[in-house]
């Protein structure tokens, strides 16, 4: 029996009806045709799902959809920058040549984002901790650190 959700996805207020068995991802791109969010593993092994939950960041295969009821989600969506240009981190990882097939990316950048907005100058070993749940079969990961990397610089110049 399907219930009805509501949270605020990507700053709207939305309510969408759910089996108890659904995930947050299932939701996503299903009903709400967030397709940004990727399906990978299935398993909260690779991070191709990761979304941030009052900001947090969390895999989206794993999330039981009625947990988000009264949460804040946001997508890879819901990150651009105004005038829906690229967000910081999204043009730091065009310009550092961090995307390759694209399929972690979405997951990337929002583990990325959530790092950020805690730690917003982190060392490099705090990049790899915060992107370890994210895999990536292309880059070889040095392009995605130095996206960080160059996301957290602008980081700093924009507050």
């Amino acid at each position: 029996m399907k219930k009805t959700i509501t949270f605020t996805l990507n700053g709207t207020q939305i309510n969408v009806a759910a089996d108890s068995d659904q995930t947050l991802l299932d939701i996503l791109r299903g009903a709400l045709c967030m397709t940004g969010t990727k399906e990978g593993c299935g398993e909260g092994e690779c991070g191709a799902c990761t979304v941030l939950v009052d900001d947090s960041a969390i895999n989206a295969c794993l999330y039981p959809a009625f947990e988000a009821a009264g949460k804040s989600v946001t997508t890879i969506e819901g990150i651009a920058g105004t005038r829906n240009r690229l967000s910081i981190i999204q043009q730091a990882f065009v310009d550092s040549g961090a995307i390759q097939c694209g399929f972690c990316t979405p997951g990337m950048i929002l583990s990325t984002k959530a790092l950020l907005d805690t730690q917003p100058d982190p060392s490099e070993a705090e990049i790899r901790k915060a992107l370890s749940g994210n895999l990536c079969r292309c880059t070889g990961y040095v392009q995605i650190i130095e996206a960080v990397k160059k996301a957290a610089a602008r980081w700093k110049e924009k507050s």
